[in-house]
């Protein structure tokens, strides 16, 4: 097991693309999800150096913290609360530029300017958690952060990269 992320400088989209093989290998085979949930906090900690990444589950009809790295987090979301519970509703990928702005946003810390979630899903496309970050600037996040989150909730979701998540085939079909 590797104990170290192999990531050159460069614009996010290049460190994306660096960290994303290294922490497919990190996650292959591992069948709990918590693990997978921890890992690869950690590893986006590391390689972005964000407010806080981590990740919720989703039990009965709350969002319920699961491993992050960061200042204290909220413990429980409602579904359709907050960024988060929002993006569980919507099963879609929302990002906030300025979290102030965000109608219901729940503050869990108030250095956090914007942020964006990504739904975690199982094999048939339900959602399972979400994988949530924060940034202390304005504007943070967009679509090149969107699609690489994407592929590491797939990865999250125990999905290679190199196939289609649930997402993928229904717009197939």
């Amino acid at each position: 097991m590797a104990e170290h992320l192999h990531i050159a400088a460069g614009d996010k989209d290049e460190r994306y693309r660096a960290l994303l093989p290294q922490l497919e290998a990190l996650l292959a085979g591992e069948p709990d999800p918590i693990a997978r949930m921890a890992n690869a906090a950690a590893a986006l900690a590391a390689t972005f150096g964000w407010l806080w990444v981590g990740c919720y589950r989703v039990i009965g009809d709350e969002l319920v913290l699961g491993p992050f790295q960061g200042p204290i987090a909220c413990t429980r979301i409602g579904h359709g609360k907050g960024v988060c519970g929002t993006a569980w509703a919507r099963n879609a990928t929302v990002v906030v530029p300025d979290v102030d702005a965000f109608p219901g946003h729940i503050a869990c810390s108030s250095a956090a300017r914007s942020e964006i979630v990504v739904p975690l899903r199982d094999a048939a496309g339900r959602v399972t958690g979400v994988l949530d970050v924060d940034h202390h600037l304005p504007a943070a996040f967009d679509a090149v952060d969107a699609a690489h989150l994407e592929a590491v909730a797939r990865l999250i979701g125990g999905f290679p990269l190199n196939t289609p998540s649930p997402d993928d085939i229904k717009d197939i079909a």
